[in-house]
């Protein structure tokens, strides 16, 4: 079998298995098999316990960077105020990574007016583009349209939205309104 020591990463070359137990042993650590398909199998003197932690914390990396689907729900006659709210709410996600699923429900007679629904799919579409793209294009199904964006490589993402801009920008308001009652 093949043994490296972790610590130094050093190939101690192939040897047989006493040698190598012998090796950890003297060493104070444990010879763990790495790669036991290959040819030779391959073994590293290393802490025991801190290769499970070292394992464990790559695992965890993965589960992360693992994309959610979050969802944003619309209606035909949705006031500016709430369609600004989901807009940033929408960046808030695609930033942190996750897909976003867009539906615009239709409730009763809304059902004629399906253009103002696609109108405001449309809306939304323009309004993340900075932060997504489309992965399935808005389609009708039922009583309502579904749409998924794909978040953009985080490079490449730009809010237009953010909240922390519209609190300066309130402020500078406020800030103005002191100065002219002064």
């Amino acid at each position: 079998m093949r043994v490296i020591v972790a610590s130094t990463n050093e190939q101690l070359g192939v040897m047989k298995l006493q040698d190598a137990l012998r090796r950890a042993q003297h060493q104070g650590l444990d010879l763990v098999e790495v790669a036991p398909n290959a040819t030779p199998p391959v073994c590293r003197i290393v802490d025991f316990g801190k290769f499970r932690y070292e394992i464990a914390k790559q695992e965890k990396d993965k589960k992360q960077s693992a994309s959610k689907l979050k969802e944003l729900k619309f209606r035909v006659n949705c006031a500016e105020h709430d369609y600004m709210t989901k807009i940033r709410r929408g960046e808030q996600f695609l930033d942190k990574g996750n897909k976003l699923k867009i539906q615009l429900q239709f409730r009763g007679r809304e059902m004629a007016h399906k253009d103002l629904g696609e109108a405001v799919m449309r809306r939304v579409r323009d309004d993340l583009s900075g932060m997504a793209v489309v992965e399935m294009p808005a389609k009708q199904v039922g009583k309502s349209i579904n749409m998924t964006l794909s978040p953009l490589p985080a490079a490449k993402r730009k809010r237009r939205f953010s909240v922390a801009e519209q609190d300066e920008e309130n402020l500078q308001d406020d800030s103005q309104i002191e100065d002219v009652e002064d």
